[in-house]
């Protein structure tokens, strides 16, 4: 066998095997996408990142609709010999945008508002497996490509636009509902017949994840990126020294390592203060509020005991740091909210206060 011939069985080969596990590897794509993203992104505000992140929904973009022209093209057209290295793009592609998105999510102290994207996930793994008929891939792939480019678009506007807020939310949504519907009329004219059935569905589809992501935002399920908690604590002083802050605080207990609110022991009249480092993009300024409350155990509710604010400019790569105190406060649960002027939750801090006739040894620290 020589040497072209060699290559054109190697080839067969792979395209065989990508053909007889074209779930799986679909699947693997994603994975490998997630895994490459956590390696290669870095500060949502580096154009590398957000042209990285640009490049993959273009890819999937342009795996979408080339699929969709091979498609609507009849059986001919459908030996086309890569065909079935498409859908692996796509998930690809897509796949790393989601582990794109899901780094800057977890970057929040708040775990729980990165759940839809959690969910998101399992429905891309599950319509992979599900979705096998051409017209109901279509319909899946172009409304997750819709979910990428609101995403997308949600990420990056502030960041050029210099503010956060509803106005900016809402130009997010604009934007990306006007690119997309011109990228739909792109796809009907490439395969008007296979497009026309489809049609309906993923209107359907992108309408129903317009009016989710909008739920989630004004629900206060979304984060409001690209703000994130870099750094955040629970300390018995907190003093501004020059360009670091100075704390003093208790020995981390080992279980607060792993999440669980620390026991702060308080002195006779001695304050309790919250710390809290914001990261914001270059050039963007936010106004960020400390929301203190306590636990009551009598009325088994969170009850409000006060608020401060103060702004945040962006580009330091640690955040923007500040801190508010609150003096003698009562013993119990406590818990900090980090939030946007308009209630968006960043962060959280929470701990117990003990009463104690004298205060434990304290360590300094510098932040």
């Amino acid at each position: 066998m020589n040497p072209v011939q060699a290559c054109q069985s190697a080839a067969q080969l792979l395209r065989t095997f990508v053909g007889q596990h074209r779930g799986h590897l679909s699947a693997a794509s994603m994975v490998t996408g997630f895994a490459c993203d956590n390696v290669l992104l870095g500060r949502v505000d580096v154009p590398t990142t957000q042209t990285l992140l640009g490049a993959y929904i273009v890819v999937a973009a342009f795996s979408v609709a080339l699929l969709h022209f091979i498609e609507a093209r009849g059986e001919a057209a459908r030996l086309f010999r890569w065909r079935n290295l498409l859908p692996l793009a796509i998930q690809f592609s897509l796949g790393s945008v989601w582990s794109g998105l899901l780094v800057f999510y977890s970057r929040s102290a708040v775990f729980a508002a990165s759940w839809p994207f959690l969910l998101l996930l399992l429905a891309i793994f599950i319509g992979n497996e599900v979705f096998n008929r051409y017209v109901a891939r279509l319909v899946f792939s172009a409304t997750l490509l819709f979910f990428a480019v609101f995403s997308f678009s949600l990420l990056v506007v502030p960041i050029y636009v210099h503010a956060i807020g509803m106005w900016v939310f809402l130009l997010s949504g604009g934007i990306a509902a006007t690119l997309f519907l011109g990228y739909l009329r792109a796809l009907a004219h490439l395969g008007p017949e296979p497009f026309r059935p489809a049609r309906l569905r993923i209107l359907a589809g992108v309408g129903g994840v317009f009016g989710l992501v909008n739920l989630f935002y004004f629900v206060n399920i979304l984060p409001p990126l690209p703000l994130a908690l870099a750094d955040s604590g629970v300390y018995h002083a907190v003093k501004r020294m020059g360009a670091v802050y100075s704390v003093l605080m208790e020995p981390e207990p080992w279980y607060a390592r792993f999440g669980w609110p620390p026991t702060v022991h308080l002195g006779p009249g001695e304050p309790v203060y919250v710390f809290s480092s914001v990261f914001a993009p270059i050039e963007l300024t936010a106004q960020i509020t400390h929301r203190w409350e306590w636990y009551s155990q009598t009325s088994h509710r969170w009850l409000p005991m006060g608020r401060v604010s103060f702004t945040v400019s962006g580009g330091r790569d640690g955040g923007y740091r500040g801190y508010t105190v609150k003096h003698n406060p009562a013993e119990g649960d406590w818990r900090v909210d980090i939030e946007t002027s308009d209630g968006k939750l960043i962060g959280r801090v929470r701990f117990t206060v003990s009463r104690v006739d004298r205060s434990p040894d304290l360590r300094g620290v510098v932040l």
